[in-house]
């Protein structure tokens, strides 16, 4: 875990970005005390609801399937790609 300013991290952000990106944890710190925790973001989280969808469906609200259905269409190509594995 690495640990930065506030001024470090906001006059290297694109650096600090892709350390995240690369499994980095940073601790951004102000005056000595810790104020934010910038990391990688988790994955996978389509195959999570997947998963949980499957094992809730006898228990859902009947009309959940047409709300998730309006949701998927709802959504652009560019959110979808975002959850590859949805």
């Amino acid at each position: 875990m690495k640990v930065m300013t506030a001024t470090e991290a906001s006059r290297s952000f694109a650096a600090v970005l892709d350390e995240a990106e690369h499994g980095e944890t940073i601790v951004v710190t102000r005056g000595g005390k810790q104020i934010a925790v910038i990391g990688p973001a988790p994955t996978a989280p389509g195959r999570m609801v997947k998963a949980f969808l499957a094992r809730s469906r006898e228990t859902l609200d009947p009309d959940f399937a047409t709300d998730v259905a309006a949701a998927r269409e709802a959504i652009d190509d560019q959110m979808r790609d975002t959850w590859p594995d949805a």
